[in-house]
């Protein structure tokens, strides 16, 4: 059945209104309350509003690209461009360059002979940061380096896309910059520390979500959770589902995948855990896989 030229998927829209009530709840008179709640609530709606930027980037909630990207435009995470998530993610998407240390954007494997040359100390740091508890705790710092690092690469070998990104992440930053000045209940400091604690969230769904594997269909898994982070991820952790299927919206993706579990768990070969507590209890203090690619080849 055919869109018209002015379709709007409400549970979308519905909630992009509540990421921002929220957000405006736990800088404010939650803060003043008590601010470790402003905190928590604060990390929370800024974890729901990237994964509401990820469904406009695949052509939600409404039928007027412009619009859509507007309503999720204002940067309350601070430090990651609307514009560089959209082509970054987009890229990611070739299914076929899935875990490719250089041609995937979103990668957390290294070239081995690239792994090799690294001094100890920061193979240390990076082979923590491949454990669970590492990704939460050093997650955030030690990939924003790495996408800032590379940004700055690309803008001086003269690629205009990501000088222009950056420079769209300004005025993304004005409305937030003033909300935290002239309204927010909470200081700088703790505001920051939402961001990043938001973030660490983000990092339990990308943890896992891509293995090394010699095909490009047993690279996506799907964890069958139900609970608050699924929530926050948007239906997700059923990640092969948005993979084979990117225009289907987040409140469809449980429906489709458990009318058709059996389908696409042969479709990823079985890459599948039950929840995210069984993520943490395996995976919290222990490495699901190695920093350098296993199976990379150039």
């Amino acid at each position: 059945m055919e869109r018209s030229r002015y379709w709007v998927e409400w549970p979308t829209l519905s909630l992009i209104a509540l990421s921002y009530c929220a957000w405006a709840a736990g800088t404010t008179f939650l803060s003043s309350v008590w601010l470790p709640l402003g905190i928590v609530l604060t990390a929370l709606a800024i974890a729901l509003h990237s994964s509401l930027q990820h469904e406009v980037i695949h052509g939600h909630p409404v039928a007027n690209r412009m619009l859509a990207q507007a309503l999720v435009f204002p940067a309350i995470i601070l430090v990651i461009p609307y514009l560089r998530f959209r082509d970054t993610h987009l890229a990611h998407h070739h299914d076929a360059l899935l875990t490719d240390p250089y041609d995937d954007p979103e990668s957390n494997y290294l070239d081995p002979t690239v792994w090799e040359r690294l001094p100890w100390v920061v193979q240390v740091l990076l082979n923590f940061n491949n454990t669970l508890i590492g990704r939460l705790l050093i997650g955030p710092a030690v990939s924003q380096t790495a996408f800032m690092l590379g940004d700055w690469r690309k803008a001086r070998a003269g690629d205009g896309s990501v000088v222009l990104g950056w420079l769209w992440h300004v005025p993304a930053l004005i409305p937030v910059v003033l909300w935290l000045v002239f309204v927010s209940q909470m200081p700088f400091w703790a505001y920051a520390l939402s961001a990043y604690a938001a973030i660490s969230i983000l990092k339990i769904r990308t943890f896992l979500e891509h293995q090394a594997h010699e095909r490009a269909r047993g690279r996506t898994v799907i964890i069958e959770d139900r609970g608050l982070l699924a929530f926050l991820f948007l239906n997700n952790n059923l990640h092969v589902v948005h993979h084979m299927h990117p225009r289907l919206p987040w409140y469809r993706l449980p429906k489709t995948y458990f009318a058709n579990r059996d389908r696409y768990l042969a479709r990823n070969n079985g890459y599948r855990y039950k929840s995210y507590a069984e993520v943490f209890r395996r995976y919290l203090f222990k490495a699901k896989d190695p920093v350098p690619h296993p199976i990379w080849r150039r």
